[in-house]
């Protein structure tokens, strides 16, 4: 009875574990059809004669695999150990042989050398075609059972799009924006300003003018030749009349003539600085307005690189909008990036082309087309030392020249006026023929003579209010020169603050901005060819790289200009109206304005 027992329970175990063999094989073979793309049938009930079989059948139950499988070379499995009987659940289907246990030689990648939109993970296509962002992969048929594939997949690049950088390459896909020929220099530009530029003309004529005016200073005054005749009798005109000629002549005493001369003197030397203060301001607003020029050139190439990339960044954001990578705001958002771009480089060539304009202006040539400007911004120069450029400007510098010029001519003026004081000489003379009868003999007097000599006594007016006048004017001249030196300090303390931070900036941009802004976009780059970042973060930081030389190309402008006025005394206005000594208007600095009388050499009371 024990024995019966101990059957019944031996049978009901075997019961129980074929049971589970044959619910466990087909959900095996379920799962192993569907990793391995294939669309698998159960295979048929087992039989439940033999324990050893169903042993066997669990043992060929394949381990689940948690992660997908992405190798292309398989063996089928081996059916030496199938039991006689069974049927294969895997006819009918080509299964590729498993990986062999040695490493195999390294497929070459067929995507190397492409720039894909962003790395994805692989998805479940149909047999015979997968899709890969962008690529039509196109799988060779199934190798025979037990034969190992050899042939990589094939790759259809004919629909891939972008191109992988190599670096942040300027496209210049605008042809025509800036001029390749004739390549124009400072030199020639400044050579046109000095030949065409009306002020410096004016400038000359100035000098002119001035020396005009020295020489008509001391100048001797002109002695005066009349006639006269005295004693006219209407009825008899020829009994008592007298007539003859006579000259007058003034002579200026007390060195009248020669300090008149050393007064316009000064001022002629006044004139001769202006005219070099006259050449330094063209000098400065054509160099000025060079650095602008060059300046916009380069922004005009950089924005137009920039719209490019934002074009660029469009098309990849559409492709990954339609695989389902890029939302519908990113698109809009892209696009709108584009259009600013657009904006900003239609803005940097209206500058580029109103910077030439003001160049035609400057060099008198209003026809002056736009060309490409020789030279570069960013090129090394020592830095200037502030104390060094203080000493220089008010030593040399042509408003501190002019300003002298003004207190010297205004001395001038206060040795003139008192040299007033002293009367002039006055000389007289004359012949005639007296028909008067004399006396004695009854006969006509004849031939007569006369001679005049007199001087001006000053009594009642003893030029008073000419010295006053002159005193005021050199103390004002004098004040003049101390307000300039000030003014001139002051100047360059704000002009050298702003040259320092311009050259400041540009030092952060060299050394700092603009390294590490290259370094992110090789980051990025690197990155994305190792599949670990997207394609618009590249064009992110390309698009960062280019906007981050944008301002770098701003601040060399700045730097280069300021340089420039610190360099030429800090003049500009190359087309302003020019000062010129004795004439009221315009700048002055320094001299007093001349009244009309002072060209003649007279006193203010004459």
């Amino acid at each position: 009875m024990n024995q019966s027992r101990r059957i019944t329970a031996l049978a009901r175990l075997i019961s129980a574990a074929l049971l589970a063999a044959s619910l466990l094989v087909p959900a095996a073979a379920a799962v192993l059809a569907q990793h391995e793309g294939h669309t698998m049938h159960a295979p048929p009930a087992r039989p439940k004669a033999k324990k050893p079989a169903a042993r066997q059948t669990q043992k060929k139950v394949p381990a689940r695999r948690t992660t997908p499988r992405r190798a292309t070379r398989r063996t089928t499995r081996p059916a030496a150990a199938r039991p006689a009987g069974q049927a294969d659940p895997h006819a009918g289907h080509n299964m590729q042989q498993a990986a062999p246990a040695a490493t195999p030689a390294p497929t070459p990648d067929p995507h190397a050398g492409h720039v894909m939109p962003q790395a994805t993970q692989p998805t479940p296509r149909p047999a015979g075609t997968q899709q890969h962002q962008g690529h039509q992969i196109r799988t060779p048929a199934p190798a025979p059972v037990g034969q190992q594939q050899q042939t990589p997949p094939a790759v259809d690049h004919s629909a891939h799009t972008p191109a992988q950088p190599q670096g942040p390459v300027r496209r210049r896909a605008r042809e025509g924006l800036i001029p390749e020929g004739p390549v124009v220099t400072l030199e020639e530009l400044e050579r046109m300003a000095f030949a065409g530029n009306p002020t410096l003309s004016q400038a000359r004529s100035s000098v002119l003018a001035a020396e005009g005016r020295r020489r008509q200073a001391g100048a001797f005054p002109n002695p005066v030749v009349g006639y006269f005749g005295e004693e006219l009798a209407f009825r008899a005109p020829n009994e008592r009349s007298e007539h003859g000629v006579f000259v007058e002549q003034t002579i200026p005493l007390g060195g009248k003539l020669g300090k008149a001369k050393r007064v316009f003197q000064r001022e002629r030397e006044q004139a001769e600085i202006m005219a070099d203060a006259q050449g330094l301001r063209v000098t400065n607003s054509v160099r000025a307005l060079y650095y602008e020029a060059l300046g916009a050139q380069q922004l005009v190439e950089l924005r137009a690189d920039l719209a490019d990339l934002a074009r660029e960044a469009v098309e990849i954001t559409k492709e990954l909008y339609n695989v389902g990578q890029a939302d519908r705001p990113d698109q809009l958002e892209i696009e709108i990036e584009a259009e600013r771009a657009e904006i900003e480089m239609l803005r940097a060539q209206g500058d580029w082309e109103q910077a030439w304009r003001a160049i035609g202006a400057m060099v008198n040539n209003p026809e002056l087309r736009p060309a490409r400007l020789a030279g570069s911004l960013d090129q090394g120069d020592a830095a200037l030392d502030q104390e060094q450029l203080l000493t220089t400007l008010l030593r040399d510098s042509p408003e501190i020249r002019v300003a002298r010029a003004g207190v010297e001519r205004a001395r001038a003026e206060v040795s003139r006026q008192r040299a007033e004081r002293v009367p002039d000489l006055f000389l007289g003379g004359g012949v005639g023929y007296n028909n008067e009868l004399l006396e004695s003999d009854g006969r006509k007097t004849g031939a007569t003579g006369r001679i005049e000599v007199g001087v001006s006594v000053p009594i009642f007016n003893r030029n008073k209010g000419g010295i006053a006048a002159a005193e005021a004017e050199l103390a004002i001249a004098e004040r003049e020169l101390d307000r300039l030196q000030l003014s001139l300090r002051s100047r360059m303390a704000s002009s050298f603050r702003e040259y320092r931070s311009a050259r400041t900036m540009v030092e952060k941009y060299r050394t700092q901005v603009i390294p590490r802004a290259r370094q992110a976009y090789e980051m990025y780059l690197g990155n994305f060819r190792q599949m670990a970042a997207a394609y618009p973060q590249v064009l992110i930081a390309q698009r960062t790289l280019f906007q981050v030389e944008v301002e770098y190309a701003r601040a060399l402008v700045d730097l280069r200009r300021s340089a420039a006025g610190l360099r030429g005394f800090m003049l500009e206005g190359g087309l302003d109206a020019v000062g010129r000594p004795g004439e009221g208007g315009g700048r002055t600095e320094g001299f007093r304005l001349r009244s009309a009388s002072d060209a003649t050499g007279d006193s203010d009371d004459r």
